[in-house]
């Protein structure tokens, strides 16, 4: 490894000064600026003539140029081949997010569907992580909205349980699941073994795109038990037909050519990329996700093609085929790659006739249109992140704002809420949530709350990037409350040596009126915006969005230690009316994101309490 001090020259000079260093090997190289910071990470089959290209004074692109001239020095590591050259440079990228990289910014893991091994009645159940558990894993799922609506179907096509071992072996009577007929229920001997076994495998091969034959099965299944009279299993058969159909209706997309591919479709426009990722397993549309890598300063569509999928693979499965709407260079590279790290061949093509290329076309118009709603609201967006800025006297429009929250009742179950804005709008994938530990927090003490809660998350923030390298620092912090809550959490940063950053607290104003809320900052004088400005409604907006956040967080919480579901919070929500909501739209949680709309087609919810129960979970006290 060599480096090179900061008081060297920069630039082509000091690039040229290391090719007598190297040689041909293969490895990955780094470029620092005069600050010792990070500005590029690459590899090379051959290191030599890799930095002599960038040493030339002519025949770059103004992005590389620019790279070129803020380098001061470089550092080198050599590998056997090229193959770990490449691995060894996604994960520099992503450990020390270079600003001339591409930069794959939400890169989690996705959900799949488990069926366990191991016990006589096997679970499914949604995954998401590592595969510790024996069973069989299908996926990936491109949200878990799509892993539940998938699982709540198959569990009314197949009645498989989806409890836990612990709770399936406490159980003395069939639980609600049953009831709405989304259980054969096992676990009180309602099905033997060996038609439970079969189930199991109707499911898997359901899942594994062999679905031939199982609903020609059920259709004689109905028919037979019309034929004996037997009106009620007919009708439970036919439900189940009805669900199995939904489920492949839902997938829209479903090649008879592709059995298991990634189909990835990159479009650009106005210095942003999105990048449109469809997941076929088993002939199978598993849904459809988009991603916004940031394009490093300007980087040619090849280039971001190639970092997307560098990064992007780094902690996934790769699928034996990838299918691409850009080729990228050392495409067999990259293929390799990605086969050492299956443990098996992927292929990568970029077709151009037939139906995998209608399959990447319509990831491109997708990928297009995503990217021209999101320029529309970024424009937006934009304009009120220069309104707070003059408003609240920052020195530029802020990047990231972070807005915090507490909940509880009377102390009890506390936890506190942060959710994230910038000029993309809601970062979701950056909210956090706080379980309130003050042991010597008197009940109800929100000034000692929000001083933990910021306390929290700065001391990690302290620990995890002093420099402030990365982009997890806030421009702006906005507290629920007024000048007692801003005064407790200013001291706490004080403490903390972070008194840089912009804090307002928000106050609801006379009456707790939307629309009169006062601003506090520490040192100065409260004051309000106008009734109808354009600010004040994105204050609110920011404001009612970590409000929903905190006290969901505090529902589940509470609903958890006393082993409810919050349907059992919701004034006139009965047991049968329960039983309606599950059966309508198959787990609480869907029930929380119905519409209003929806919630009024329930059989046995009349309007009013559509109204209820859906300002229960919109409530923007």
């Amino acid at each position: 490894m060599t480096d090179q001090t900061a008081s060297s020259p920069t630039g082509h000079t000091c690039i040229q000064s290391y090719l007598p260093l190297l040689d041909g090997s293969p490895g990955v190289y780094r470029m620092l600026d005069s600050q010792a910071r990070v500005l590029y990470v690459g590899k090379a089959r051959n290191l030599k003539k890799r930095v002599a290209n960038y040493a030339k004074p002519t025949g770059h692109s103004a992005r590389i140029a620019r790279m070129i001239s803020e380098t001061a020095s470089m550092m080198f590591l050599t590998t056997r081949t090229e193959t770990e050259a490449l691995l060894l440079e996604q994960n520099l990228i992503k450990q020390l997010r270079p600003h001339y990289n591409i930069l794959l910014r939400d890169d989690k893991s996705f959900p799949q569907i488990l069926i366990t091994t191991g016990h006589p009645f096997p679970q499914i159940a949604k995954h998401r992580g590592a595969k510790r558990e024996d069973g069989a894993y299908f996926g990936p799922f491109a949200s878990a909205g799509a892993v539940n609506r998938t699982l709540n179907q198959l569990q009314k096509v197949f009645l498989l349980r989806n409890c836990t071992d612990t709770v399936f072996d406490s159980r003395t009577r069939p639980c609600l699941l049953y009831q709405i007929k989304r259980c054969s229920a096992p676990c009180v001997g309602k099905i033997g073994q060996e038609d439970y076994a079969g189930a199991v495998r109707d499911a898997q091969r359901f899942l594994a795109g062999k679905s031939t034959g199982i609903q020609e099965r059920l259709a004689a299944q109905m028919q037979a038990a019309s034929d004996g009279l037997e009106y009620e299993r007919a009708a439970a058969l036919r439900d189940r037909i009805r669900a199995l159909t939904q489920v492949q209706s839902v997938q829209a997309v479903n090649p008879r050519s592709v059995a298991e591919a990634d189909v990835i479709a990159l479009h650009m426009d106005g210095g942003q990329a999105c990048v449109q990722v469809f997941f076929i397993r088993a002939n199978q549309n598993w849904g459809n996700r988009d991603y916004y890598p940031r394009t490093g300063s300007g980087a040619a569509p090849e280039e971001v093609m190639r970092g997307f999928l560098g990064q992007f693979y780094e902690n996934k499965q790769p699928p034996r085929l990838l299918l691409l709407s850009h080729d990228i260079e050392d495409r067999d590279l990259m293929a390799a790659a990605l086969g050492e790290k299956a443990g098996r061949r992927v292929g990568i093509a970029v077709p151009r006739r037939g139906e995998k290329y209608e399959l990447v076309a319509s990831a491109l118009r997708n990928a297009r249109e995503s990217l021209g709603r999101r320029l529309a609201e970024t424009v937006a967006q934009g304009k009120l992140l220069a309104g707070l800025a003059e408003a609240f006297d920052l020195p530029a429009p802020p990047r990231r704002i972070e807005v915090y929250d507490n909940s509880h009742i009377q102390g009890a179950h506390a936890v506190g809420g942060m959710i994230v804005a910038g000029p993309e709008g809601f970062l979701k994938s950056q909210y956090r949530k706080f379980n309130i530990r003050g042991d010597d927090l008197t009940p109800g003490d929100d000034f000692g709350m929000m001083q933990e809660v910021l306390t929290r998350r700065f001391q990690r923030l302290l620990k995890a990037d002093p420099d402030r390298a990365g982009e997890t620092w806030p421009d702006l912090l906005l507290i629920d409350g007024g000048a007692g809550q801003v005064s407790a959490v200013a001291r706490s940063m004080a403490d903390l040596g972070v008194s840089d950053i912009p804090m307002v607290g928000v106050a609801k104003g006379i009456d707790r009126d939307a629309g009169k809320e006062e601003f506090h900052r520490p040192g100065r004088r409260p004051f309000a915006l106008r009734h109808n400005d354009p600010v004040l409604y994105f204050i609110q907006r920011l404001r009612d969005e970590a409000h929903r956040f905190a006290i969901g967080t505090h529902r589940a919480k509470r609903a958890r230690a006393m082993g409810l579901t919050p349907l059992e919070e919701i004034p006139g929500v009965g047991t049968a009316r329960k039983r309606a909501l599950l059966a309508h739209f198959g787990s609480a949680k869907a029930v929380s994101r119905a519409g209003l709309a929806d919630l009024k087609a329930v059989e046995g919810i009349s309007d009013s309490l559509a109204e209820t129960i859906y300002g229960f979970f919109h409530d923007q006290g």
